[in-house]
Protein backbone atom coordinates (compact mmCIF):
# COMPACT_ATOMS: atom_id res chain seq x y z
CA UNK A 1 0.00 0.00 0.00
CA UNK A 2 1.30 3.21 -1.18
CA UNK A 3 0.77 6.20 1.45
CA UNK A 4 1.20 9.39 0.33
CA UNK A 5 2.52 12.43 1.93
CA UNK A 6 1.53 16.36 2.25
CA UNK A 7 4.24 18.24 2.64
CA UNK A 8 2.97 21.97 3.34
CA UNK A 9 4.34 24.67 1.07
CA UNK A 10 6.56 27.04 3.78
CA UNK A 11 7.92 29.05 0.89
CA UNK A 12 4.82 30.54 -0.76
CA UNK A 13 3.56 31.17 2.25
CA UNK A 14 6.71 32.70 4.07
CA UNK A 15 6.79 34.73 0.70
CA UNK A 16 3.16 35.52 1.23
CA UNK A 17 3.88 36.86 4.95
CA UNK A 18 6.81 38.69 3.41
CA UNK A 19 4.47 40.68 1.32
CA UNK A 20 1.89 41.38 3.87
CA UNK A 21 -0.57 39.70 2.66
CA UNK A 22 -3.59 37.79 4.25
CA UNK A 23 -4.73 34.60 2.16
CA UNK A 24 -7.52 36.99 1.30
CA UNK A 25 -5.95 39.68 -0.17
CA UNK A 26 -3.24 37.35 -1.46
CA UNK A 27 -5.69 35.69 -3.88
CA UNK A 28 -7.18 39.05 -4.72
CA UNK A 29 -3.86 40.25 -5.93
CA UNK A 30 -3.83 37.01 -7.94
CA UNK A 31 -7.22 37.75 -10.15
CA UNK A 32 -6.43 41.33 -10.41
CA UNK A 33 -2.93 40.22 -12.00
CA UNK A 34 -4.74 38.01 -14.14
CA UNK A 35 -6.64 40.86 -15.32
CA UNK A 36 -3.57 42.71 -16.05
CA UNK A 37 -2.48 39.98 -18.28
CA UNK A 38 -5.27 39.26 -20.25
CA UNK A 39 -5.94 36.16 -18.62
CA UNK A 40 -8.72 36.28 -16.04
CA UNK A 41 -8.52 33.79 -13.04
CA UNK A 42 -11.12 32.64 -10.03
CA UNK A 43 -8.10 32.50 -7.33
CA UNK A 44 -9.93 32.28 -3.70
CA UNK A 45 -8.99 32.48 -0.50
CA UNK A 46 -9.83 28.18 -0.24
CA UNK A 47 -7.01 27.57 -3.43
CA UNK A 48 -4.24 30.17 -1.42
CA UNK A 49 -4.65 27.64 1.70
CA UNK A 50 -4.87 24.15 -0.58
CA UNK A 51 -1.15 25.61 -2.01
CA UNK A 52 0.19 26.54 0.78
CA UNK A 53 -1.00 23.12 2.64
CA UNK A 54 0.32 21.02 0.12
CA UNK A 55 -3.47 19.52 -1.10
CA UNK A 56 -2.60 21.26 -4.53
CA UNK A 57 1.09 20.94 -5.76
CA UNK A 58 1.69 22.24 -8.96
CA UNK A 59 -1.02 25.51 -10.08
CA UNK A 60 -2.18 25.57 -13.97
CA UNK A 61 -0.45 28.23 -16.23
CA UNK A 62 -2.87 30.91 -15.94
CA UNK A 63 -2.08 30.75 -11.97
CA UNK A 64 1.44 30.37 -12.35
CA UNK A 65 1.73 33.86 -14.26
CA UNK A 66 0.04 35.42 -11.88
CA UNK A 67 2.03 34.28 -9.29
CA UNK A 68 5.11 35.31 -10.80
CA UNK A 69 3.47 38.69 -11.43
CA UNK A 70 2.35 39.04 -7.89
CA UNK A 71 5.59 37.90 -5.90
CA UNK A 72 8.21 38.79 -8.57
CA UNK A 73 9.66 35.41 -8.60
CA UNK A 74 9.79 32.62 -11.06
CA UNK A 75 7.32 29.90 -10.22
CA UNK A 76 10.30 27.56 -9.37
CA UNK A 77 11.23 29.60 -6.65
CA UNK A 78 7.63 29.35 -5.00
CA UNK A 79 8.42 25.81 -3.12
CA UNK A 80 5.67 24.23 -5.73
CA UNK A 81 6.14 20.48 -6.91
CA UNK A 82 6.83 21.22 -10.92
CA UNK A 83 6.69 18.33 -12.91
CA UNK A 84 10.04 17.20 -15.02
CA UNK A 85 10.54 15.32 -18.04
CA UNK A 86 11.94 11.96 -17.37
CA UNK A 87 14.50 11.36 -19.45
CA UNK A 88 14.58 8.03 -21.81
CA UNK A 89 16.40 6.04 -23.81
CA UNK A 90 15.29 4.57 -27.53
CA UNK A 91 17.46 3.05 -30.00
CA UNK A 92 18.15 5.94 -33.24
CA UNK A 93 17.98 3.11 -36.11
CA UNK A 94 21.42 3.11 -36.82
CA UNK A 95 22.94 0.49 -33.67
CA UNK A 96 23.29 3.40 -31.79
CA UNK A 97 20.70 4.64 -28.61
CA UNK A 98 19.78 8.05 -28.56
CA UNK A 99 18.28 9.79 -25.19
CA UNK A 100 15.37 11.41 -25.03
CA UNK A 101 12.87 13.66 -22.78
CA UNK A 102 9.33 12.34 -22.76
CA UNK A 103 6.56 13.81 -21.68
CA UNK A 104 5.06 10.18 -21.23
CA UNK A 105 6.69 9.55 -18.09
CA UNK A 106 6.63 12.40 -15.21
CA UNK A 107 8.02 12.08 -12.38
CA UNK A 108 7.80 14.71 -9.31
CA UNK A 109 10.84 17.16 -8.44
CA UNK A 110 10.18 16.59 -5.49
CA UNK A 111 10.53 12.89 -5.39
CA UNK A 112 11.99 10.85 -2.70
CA UNK A 113 11.25 13.75 -0.23
CA UNK A 114 10.92 12.56 3.14
CA UNK A 115 8.65 14.03 5.74
CA UNK A 116 10.36 16.51 8.57
CA UNK A 117 10.12 15.21 11.79
CA UNK A 118 7.61 17.30 13.71
CA UNK A 119 9.55 18.92 16.49
CA UNK A 120 7.30 19.52 19.83
CA UNK A 121 6.61 23.14 19.25
CA UNK A 122 7.16 26.03 16.86
CA UNK A 123 10.13 28.25 17.81
CA UNK A 124 12.02 29.49 15.16
CA UNK A 125 8.74 31.21 13.85
CA UNK A 126 8.89 35.57 13.67
CA UNK A 127 11.24 38.32 11.96
CA UNK A 128 14.89 37.69 12.19
CA UNK A 129 17.95 40.34 11.55
CA UNK A 130 19.72 38.98 8.71
CA UNK A 131 23.38 39.39 8.85
CA UNK A 132 26.76 38.19 6.55
CA UNK A 133 30.25 39.72 5.42
CA UNK A 134 31.81 39.32 1.75
CA UNK A 135 34.79 40.09 0.62
CA UNK A 136 34.34 41.84 -3.11
CA UNK A 137 37.42 40.79 -4.52
CA UNK A 138 36.48 43.72 -7.50
CA UNK A 139 36.58 46.47 -5.14
CA UNK A 140 39.21 44.91 -3.00
CA UNK A 141 37.32 45.26 0.60
CA UNK A 142 34.76 43.61 2.71
CA UNK A 143 30.83 44.43 2.78
CA UNK A 144 27.95 42.99 4.51
CA UNK A 145 24.43 42.62 3.88
CA UNK A 146 21.39 42.94 6.24
CA UNK A 147 17.91 42.26 5.78
CA UNK A 148 14.85 41.77 7.91
CA UNK A 149 13.51 38.00 7.66
CA UNK A 150 10.20 35.89 7.93
CA UNK A 151 11.05 32.82 9.22
CA UNK A 152 8.23 30.02 9.33
CA UNK A 153 8.53 26.87 10.70
CA UNK A 154 6.96 23.12 9.72
CA UNK A 155 8.20 20.61 11.66
CA UNK A 156 12.25 20.67 11.23
CA UNK A 157 11.96 22.86 8.43
CA UNK A 158 12.69 26.63 8.25
CA UNK A 159 11.45 28.90 5.33
CA UNK A 160 13.12 32.39 5.70
CA UNK A 161 12.26 35.47 3.17
CA UNK A 162 13.31 39.02 3.21
CA UNK A 163 10.93 41.75 3.40
CA UNK A 164 10.28 43.72 0.22
CA UNK A 165 12.01 46.87 1.61
CA UNK A 166 14.46 45.05 4.57
CA UNK A 167 17.19 45.38 3.10
CA UNK A 168 20.46 46.69 3.40
CA UNK A 169 21.54 46.69 -0.37
CA UNK A 170 17.67 48.16 -2.02
CA UNK A 171 15.84 45.42 -4.20
CA UNK A 172 18.06 42.53 -3.10
CA UNK A 173 15.24 39.69 -1.83
CA UNK A 174 17.03 36.84 -0.10
CA UNK A 175 15.50 33.28 0.68
CA UNK A 176 16.81 31.16 2.89
CA UNK A 177 15.77 27.03 3.16
CA UNK A 178 16.94 25.15 6.44
CA UNK A 179 16.37 22.42 7.92
CA UNK A 180 17.41 22.18 11.90
CA UNK A 181 18.79 19.25 13.68
CA UNK A 182 18.64 19.68 17.45
CA UNK A 183 21.00 23.34 17.45
CA UNK A 184 22.70 22.70 14.42
CA UNK A 185 21.11 24.51 11.27
CA UNK A 186 21.74 23.43 7.77
CA UNK A 187 20.89 24.74 4.33
CA UNK A 188 20.84 26.66 1.00
CA UNK A 189 20.62 30.91 0.26
CA UNK A 190 19.98 32.50 -2.86
CA UNK A 191 20.12 36.11 -3.01
CA UNK A 192 18.82 38.34 -6.38
CA UNK A 193 20.97 41.31 -6.67
CA UNK A 194 19.54 44.88 -7.76
CA UNK A 195 19.39 44.92 -11.51
CA UNK A 196 20.72 48.87 -11.02
CA UNK A 197 23.38 47.97 -8.21
CA UNK A 198 26.71 46.98 -8.76
CA UNK A 199 26.61 43.41 -9.21
CA UNK A 200 23.65 44.11 -12.23
CA UNK A 201 21.27 41.40 -11.00
CA UNK A 202 23.57 38.77 -10.33
CA UNK A 203 21.75 35.92 -8.78
CA UNK A 204 24.31 34.60 -6.03
CA UNK A 205 23.28 31.31 -4.15
CA UNK A 206 25.19 29.11 -2.14
CA UNK A 207 25.11 26.76 1.61
CA UNK A 208 24.67 27.59 5.17
CA UNK A 209 25.18 25.87 8.45
CA UNK A 210 24.69 27.74 12.03
CA UNK A 211 24.71 26.95 15.46
CA UNK A 212 21.60 27.95 17.32
CA UNK A 213 22.69 29.21 21.02
CA UNK A 214 20.48 27.74 23.70
CA UNK A 215 18.61 30.98 24.05
CA UNK A 216 17.01 30.12 20.92
CA UNK A 217 17.39 33.34 19.94
CA UNK A 218 20.57 33.97 17.76
CA UNK A 219 22.15 31.56 15.02
CA UNK A 220 25.73 32.15 14.16
CA UNK A 221 28.16 30.38 11.49
CA UNK A 222 29.18 30.28 7.77
CA UNK A 223 27.94 30.37 4.52
CA UNK A 224 29.99 29.13 1.56
CA UNK A 225 29.23 30.13 -2.07
CA UNK A 226 30.89 30.88 -5.76
CA UNK A 227 32.23 34.23 -6.85
CA UNK A 228 32.16 35.50 -9.97
CA UNK A 229 35.40 34.05 -11.31
CA UNK A 230 34.04 30.18 -10.06
CA UNK A 231 36.10 30.21 -6.59
CA UNK A 232 34.25 29.26 -3.57
CA UNK A 233 34.31 31.86 -1.15
CA UNK A 234 32.83 31.50 2.98
CA UNK A 235 31.96 34.12 5.54
CA UNK A 236 30.54 34.75 8.45
CA UNK A 237 26.59 34.83 8.74
CA UNK A 238 24.25 35.78 11.75
CA UNK A 239 20.48 35.78 12.57
CA UNK A 240 19.19 37.14 15.48
CA UNK A 241 15.46 37.51 16.55
CA UNK A 242 13.96 40.64 16.88
CA UNK A 243 10.44 39.81 17.19
CA UNK A 244 7.92 36.31 17.61
CA UNK A 245 5.21 38.27 16.03
CA UNK A 246 4.30 37.80 12.06
CA UNK A 247 1.07 40.45 12.19
CA UNK A 248 0.79 42.49 9.67
CA UNK A 249 1.51 45.74 11.76
CA UNK A 250 5.00 43.67 12.90
CA UNK A 251 6.03 43.19 9.35
CA UNK A 252 4.85 46.72 8.57
CA UNK A 253 7.18 47.65 11.16
CA UNK A 254 10.76 45.86 10.16
CA UNK A 255 9.88 46.79 6.30
CA UNK A 256 12.49 48.99 5.95
CA UNK A 257 16.54 48.55 5.09
CA UNK A 258 17.87 47.48 8.61
CA UNK A 259 20.60 50.27 10.25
Amino acid sequence: MTTTVVLPNDVLRAVRIGLRLSQDDFAKALRRAGAELSEPNEASKRLVQRWESGTSKTPRGVYARALERVTGRPIEALGFTLPVPMARVHGDGKGGHDMETGTGGVTSAAAGVQPATQMAEETFSGVWLSHYEFFSSSRGDSYEGKHYVVIVQHGNRLTAQSLPGASSNPNSPLTLDLTVDRNVVTGSWVEQTASDGYYNGARYHGAIQLLVEPTGRRMAGKWVGFGKDFDVNTGPWELRLVDRSTSKATLERYNQPPE
